[in-house]
């Protein structure tokens, strides 16, 4: 039998037991019982990379959540895909390439920014197809730091410039705020104690173009509605029923 043919003959109970079970696994959740059948995707904490974190810091592993991500663009039965994200930032190429990963899908997609979205988290908040910002919520934009062992030789520099104009590129090229305003909030020395950068509240998130709207969780699932009922179908219902493969012999 199917796993969705399965699903259907679940008790209500039965069904709200899978998704605890789904929650305290992996921090996600299908939407079932609703009018689109929605993923529900978490980002907190810190991002975890290439290198492993003290178990006692909260982590969102991108190993974790990049299968996660392939998982639900093939899955035909779920409609759409809400982020919901809290971190701190962590690890700048496993950031970016989640945020990466959710831009180039063709699911909808919606985020929403609660608590934080800094550093690495905001071309996270912005790969999304529409993005939302809570009013308390803050975003610090700065520039690209390493932790460990940083040689002082001009090829370092020349990849930490290289990897600040990848960000650049792909918050700019996602959002609605201009790369050279992106770069003067980064640099900015008047605002962070002993570092560079800005911090941005919802509002002012939204009035820099960083983020698409203030909202939260019910403008955000509004919003993926709305992006599910006026977008293109992933896999358009096919007509072909392998008549056209060669029969075996």
């Amino acid at each position: 039998m199917h796993e969705n043919d399965e699903n259907k003959d679940k008790t209500p109970v039965e069904d709200r037991i899978d998704q605890a079970e789904l929650i305290e696994k992996s921090g996600e959740v299908i939407s079932q019982n609703a009018k689109h059948i929605i993923h529900c995707l978490n980002i907190i904490g810190e991002v975890e990379g290439h290198y492993i974190l003290p178990p006692q810091t909260k982590t969102t592993k991108y190993e974790h959540i990049i299968p996660a991500l392939v998982a639900i663009e093939q899955d035909r039965s779920i409609e759409g895909l809400v982020i919901i994200l809290n971190t701190v930032g962590g690890d700048v190429e496993a950031g970016l390439a989640i945020a990466e990963l959710i831009a180039g899908m063709k699911t909808p997609t919606v985020s929403l920014v609660v608590g934080g979205g800094h550093s690495i988290g905001v071309p996270l908040a912005v790969s999304a197809k529409k993005s939302f910002i809570v009013p308390s919520a803050t975003m610090t934009i700065h520039p690209v730091r390493m932790n460990g062992t940083v040689l002082g030789v001009p090829q370092t520099m020349s990849y930490f410039d290289k990897m600040q104009e990848r960000i650049i590129g792909f918050v700019s090229g996602n959002s609605n705020i201009p790369p050279d305003r992106y770069r003067e909030l980064i640099m900015n020395t008047g605002e962070l104690t002993m570092d560079m950068g800005t911090v941005l509240d919802g509002e002012a998130a939204v009035s820099e173009g960083l983020i698409d709207s203030l909202g939260g969780l019910s403008d955000a699932i509004e919003a993926l509605y709305t992006l599910i009922e006026t977008t293109e179908p992933r896999y358009p219902d096919s007509t072909s029923d392998n008549s056209d493969l060669p029969d075996n012999a």
